[in-house]
């Protein structure tokens, strides 16, 4: 598995990707930063993991599949209409 196959900005799962990861970013520092009780800690805190979660499993996917532009061109059209 490659490194750059995450790098896929034309597909909608990198963006999902990126987005897991920041707002498991911004939980975090809501963690540290903000005063919350403890419901707060354990809803925050379960976002965050589940946030981490998702990220990493569209990771996953995309180091797991092939990006758009080395699939053969055969593979990437559509059969013409009978």
């Amino acid at each position: 598995m490659k490194l750059k196959r995450l790098w896929q900005p034309g597909t909608l799962l990198f963006w999902q990707m990126v987005g897991f990861n920041i707002l498991s970013s911004v939980c975090g520092w809501a963690l540290r930063a903000l005063p919350l009780n403890t419901t707060g800690l354990l809803l925050i805190g379960t976002l965050g993991l589940l946030n981490c979660a998702f990220g990493m499993l569209a990771m996953w996917r995309l180091m797991r599949d092939e990006p758009a532009a080395a699939r053969p061109a055969a593979a990437q059209t559509t059969p013409p209409d009978a």
